[in-house]
């Protein structure tokens, strides 16, 4: 029994130490807080820099043609965000668009996500990541679409490029038809740390011109460290030590119950 314990919890603190590696490291991924600093209200969907609004953690360009969406909103502000040149709304069933609803734009995180034009104003919106072990690597994934701005029309392409450091990054480029919707993809790689501290960037990429605004959109950005091969032997050894223990735990009471049902048999002859 002591054996089976020390084995339990030695898989037990080999399994705690496994999920402490997988810290999150990007604030705010899933741009769910946002601020202003001027007069733009913060509880409402507008561009990343106007009006001294902002999402926390990120920085973007003061006229980068980058917005912040919520399509779990009632009404037109669930495809709408307030700009520098007014209102920019993305397509959905309700204003023309071939998306089934409002509801198509919700990404797998839900709540608000990040949409940018590549054709306009393009500008990246990036983070300065701390923390980071030279040498170590780091999952990074995001999930992402692409839209078109309503009131508009034609095919267009949407993508994103980026960077951790100086390590590249870049999605497949999508073709979304006229006034319509591409769905939610995840996008995933493996970057190795060549800083401590390293700024992770993203620039839409897609066209064809301003004139057909096409939109990439982003959510759920996530960062973090891929267990070193040395951590993966120890928690494959502890739950073979766990596995182990059990098996002889299981024996032992098989064991014990069969003992025990031998003398009741033996007792019931003898009497």
């Amino acid at each position: 029994m002591k054996m089976s314990m020390l084995a339990a919890f030695g898989a037990l603190a080999i399994c705690a130490t496994g999920a402490q590696a997988q810290v999150e490291l990007v604030k705010n991924g899933n741009f769910s807080s946002t601020y202003s600093l001027g007069t733009q209200n913060p509880a409402t969907p507008s561009q990343l820099g106007y009006n001294g609004y902002g999402a926390t953690g990120w920085t973007s360009p003061t006229n980068g043609y980058n917005f912040i969406y919520n399509p779990t909103l009632a009404g037109s502000a669930g495809y709408s965000s307030s700009g520098q040149y007014g209102n920019v709304s993305l397509y959905t069933s309700a204003n023309g668009g071939s998306a089934t609803a409002p509801a198509s734009l919700v990404s797998p995180p839900g709540g608000n996500f990040l949409a940018a034009d590549p054709a306009f104003q393009a500008g990246a919106i990036s983070q300065l990541i701390t923390g980071l072990t030279v040498g170590n690597s780091y999952a990074l994934s995001f999930f992402w679409a692409g839209s078109q701005q309503a009131g508009f029309s034609g095919t267009t392409t949407e993508g994103w490029t980026g960077s951790l450091g100086g390590t590249s990054f870049a999605t497949p480029v999508i073709t979304t038809p006229s006034q319509g919707f591409y769905p939610w993809q995840k996008f995933s790689t493996v970057i190795k740390a060549t800083s401590t501290s390293e700024t992770l960037s993203f620039l839409a990429v897609g066209g064809p011109s301003g004139g057909q605004p096409p939109f990439a959109l982003l959510d759920g950005v996530s960062l973090t460290a891929v267990p070193e091969p040395a951590t993966w032997g120890m928690m494959i050894l502890g739950f073979g030590l766990a596995g182990v223990a059990l098996r002889r735990q299981a024996r032992r009471s098989d064991a014990r119950f069969d003992s025990k049902i031998k003398r009741m048999t033996a007792g019931q002859l003898a009497g």
